[in-house]
């Protein structure tokens, strides 16, 4: 059963059990004036336990941070009105379209009948364009890779990086709208905050799973739009194989400057 993991005085880890694509990480972060969440995960059975024992901290939650305008990051979003909401300049352009339900149904088949159709996201109340301390003890950085506007926080006192969907962990990231120039370079940034990562999929990780993401980054570079050319490495047994035909091809566009979305993506979601 997923539960919060004490990763240190006031720092936690929501670790999905069991980890996979649609089933993100969160996290939960206390300060003097109450509490920073990570991330909001994606449907009611997701968010629902989180929330439960989030409040039972009895503190207010102030802040929210999304690190990706995905949505098993910011699917709870709703269920933390009052917070203010802290995001990069393209989460933010992107939570003001309408979203995709059926899109999202066909990607997460085991949670489609949790998606509303009229399924709505909080909006992002600040923006965050440069590396800047949230609070006391949180550091939060744009860093483009997933997107091109990411966000990672940091505890230093904790030694702890929020990478969110900047970090898969065991699980085939889905770059769908990758700068993976981009990506390779942003995670020697999150390697550099911390000894340990939480990611956004999968299990709690240091630099070897962050050095073993970027090298797949770079495979799939490497590939050059051909999937049959992708190199062996430790991700031929990471969940859902799928979506490394996305990547490679995703992999070559932004390599050629070429900012649409992968055939192979739009086959994903019925749109092909």
């Amino acid at each position: 059963m997923t539960s919060l993991t004490q990763l240190a005085q006031g720092v936690y880890a929501w670790l999905a059990d069991p980890p996979g694509h649609g089933r993100a990480n969160a996290g939960v972060v206390i300060d003097a004036d109450g509490l920073t969440l990570i991330d909001t995960l994606m449907v009611p059975s997701q968010v629902e336990p989180f929330a439960e024992e989030v409040e039972g901290f009895g503190y207010p939650i102030r802040r929210v941070v999304l690190t990706s305008p995905h949505i098993p990051y910011v699917g709870g979003s709703g269920r933390f009105w009052q917070a203010a909401f802290y995001g990069s300049e393209h989460t933010s352009e992107q939570l003001d379209l309408p979203p995709n339900v059926s899109g999202y149904r066909l990607l997460n088949p085991a949670f489609a009948a949790e998606f509303p159709d009229d399924l709505t996201t909080r909006p992002i109340t600040h923006t965050v364009s440069e590396a800047a301390w949230l609070t006391t003890v949180l550091q939060v950085a744009p860093a483009p890779g997933e997107t091109r506007g990411n966000l990672f926080a940091v505890a230093p006192g904790a030694d702890v990086c929020f990478a969110g969907a900047l970090c898969s962990f065991g699980v085939v990231p889905l770059g769908f709208e990758a700068d993976f120039e981009a990506w390779v370079a942003s995670l020697d940034a999150v390697a550099a905050t911390a000894t340990r990562v939480v990611p956004g999929q999968g299990p709690l990780g240091g630099e070897a799973e962050v050095r073993d993401l970027q090298a797949y980054l770079e495979a799939c570079l490497d590939a050059g739009g051909d999937v049959s050319r992708l190199a062996g490495g430790p991700w031929r047994d990471w969940s859902h194989p799928e979506f490394h035909e996305v990547n490679v091809e995703r992999a070559a566009l932004s390599r050629a400057g070429e900012d649409r979305v992968p055939e192979a993506m739009l086959r994903l979601v019925g749109l092909a």
